[in-house]
């Protein structure tokens, strides 16, 4: 990830009270990184340094929002992260929220992660070579941790949109676009007339793939960040996302996240105690993901073109909503795998 680095402390100044704040007059920060990626959050990586002690620490400060954005607010994102380290998930630990004495707006910091993000460097390096054949089975022990937290820990999440019904609140936001496509469409429809029976809501983080995986080159996955799209549903809906075909970054032959077959990623959900899940239950919610991530293009393409959060990413997102269109229509034409 393309990154800043600053010399001293200019320029953050209010990060620096909120650390004091919390870690007393005497802590200072040093060793600032700001990632140039990202453009929902403005994140700096920073040392708390206490004496001769140092703590490496990740904050992410809400630069940008919108009444309809489908996002979590930092507040339930924080109590999301908080819910699924208490309970064993590999996240960064949270360490505080900001609050309105800071001065800073919403936002959190955690504790930094070491490892890589970048998918075409998981999936192509060397350096991962040992770790790669593992990632698989570790990311269905993940899913299944993630999914075997009682649904009543996030009941705090219970009456967001996704949360009551995924398939509405994708219809709800596609029509508030204004943007006629028949192959979004075509996909609602079709999620519409093959929904398969509700099972009991489980914790679902919502955007699990590569890219928001943590990967160490000794280890392997690490650490599950960005919960921005928490919420409670079906926990296919979860995999169902990872094995869409946006999400195999040219490994188009390995449905689970360009890593390995759908029938081992179950395998291995499975075996880690997850429920089990049917190919098509599985098929039924790679194709809501589908539907899903080509209104979330919609989206941004659309806050470009109003000016309310300008930039070459959010303009390419209309053109890539065309591509997963595509992908959409010959997935439910049956001529992808």
């Amino acid at each position: 990830m393309a990154e800043l680095t600053h010399e001293g402390t200019e320029g953050f100044d209010d990060l620096l009270t909120a650390v004091r704040r919390r870690y007393g007059t005497s802590a200072t920060i040093d060793r600032i990184v700001v990632p140039t990626l990202g453009g929902s959050n403005r994140t700096v990586i920073f040392d708390l340094v206490q004496g001769n002690g140092r703590r490496r620490m990740v904050s992410r400060q809400e630069t940008y929002s919108a009444a309809d954005s489908p996002f979590l607010p930092t507040h339930d994102q924080f109590r999301a992260m908080r819910a699924a380290f208490d309970h064993g998930v590999p996240v960064p630990e949270p360490l505080f929220e900001l609050d309105h004495a800071d001065g800073m707006g919403f936002g959190f910091v955690t504790d930094f992660v070491s490892g890589e993000t970048m998918p075409k460097t998981i999936l192509t390096s060397e350096r991962f070579d040992t770790v790669r054949p593992l990632l698989v089975a570790q990311i269905g022990g993940v899913f299944a941790k993630m999914h075997s937290i009682p649904a009543e820990t996030f009941a705090f999440l219970a009456e967001t949109p996704d949360s009551r019904d995924p398939i509405m609140a994708q219809r709800d936001r596609y029509d508030g676009y204004g943007q006629p496509r028949p192959a979004i469409e075509a996909g609602l429809r079709w999620l519409e007339r093959n929904r398969p029976p509700a099972g009991g809501p489980r914790p679902l983080h919502g955007d699990f793939r590569l890219g928001n995986l943590m990967v160490a080159p000794d280890k392997g996955a690490v650490s599950l960040l960005d919960w921005e799209c928490a919420h409670l549903g079906s926990p296919a809906e979860d995999l169902g996302w990872l094995c869409m075909r946006s999400w195999r970054f040219g490994q188009v032959g390995k449905a689970a996240a360009g890593l390995g077959s759908r029938e081992d990623l179950l395998a291995a959900y499975t075996r880690a105690g997850g429920t089990a899940i049917t190919p098509d239950e599985l098929r039924y919610w790679e194709v809501f993901g589908l539907v899903r991530w080509a209104i979330l293009n919609i989206m941004q393409g659309h806050g470009h073109i109003n000016g309310e959060r300008r930039g070459l990413v959010f303009a390419a997102c209309g053109r890539n909503t065309a591509l997963i269109e595509y992908d959409l229509l010959m997935t439910l034409a049956g001529h992808y795998d």
